[in-house]
């Protein structure tokens, strides 16, 4: 369910970044996590270092962190950051079958990572596909949410 107003408007409509000086900097943190489901010979393939490409999991880590540091770049309003730490985990899931992506954000500042941690959990993806798609062109990237952030004026959130 939704709360309060869009901070992104003004009272006209017109879009704007949020003047956020004014508020203290705290200890931020937001965790992002989406999956890669793929055929269960991509899977393997990944798994076991068989990639033409190279270390897949290795790459789309390093994708998603570099991504978390642009993301003020690829989101219009987003404020920059002083990133303080970023970790990308891919986890092998039999069950998808597929890679579990899960993205961790942290900062001191004046506003949250949550976008930063959503960036590099989709990036982290999308390069999972980009290295694999010559195998597997049916992969389907989904699930991309924020499970959890904490800090700020808005306190904790976590996902049910």
């Amino acid at each position: 369910m939704a709360t309060g107003s869009l901070t992104h408007f003004d009272a006209k409509g017109d879009a704007q970044m949020v003047d956020v000086g004014g508020k203290p900097d705290t200890d931020r943190v937001a965790v992002a996590v989406c999956h890669v489901r793929m055929q269960a010979e991509t899977l393997a393939l990944i798994t076991e270092g068989r990639a033409k490409k190279g270390d897949v999991a290795g790459v789309a880590r390093l994708a998603g962190i570099m991504a978390s540091k642009r993301t003020a770049d690829l989101i219009p309003l987003c404020h920059p950051l002083p990133i303080t730490k970023v970790s990308v985990d891919l986890a092998p899931d039999a069950d998808l079958p597929g890679l579990r992506i899960e993205a961790t954000v942290k900062t001191t500042g004046k506003t949250g990572v949550e976008m930063e941690a959503l960036t590099a959990a989709s990036v982290a993806a999308l390069t999972v596909y980009d290295m694999a798609k010559a195998v597997d062109r049916a992969m389907e990237i989904g699930g991309l949410r924020l499970r959890l952030k904490d800090g700020g004026k808005s306190g904790r959130y976590e996902a049910p």
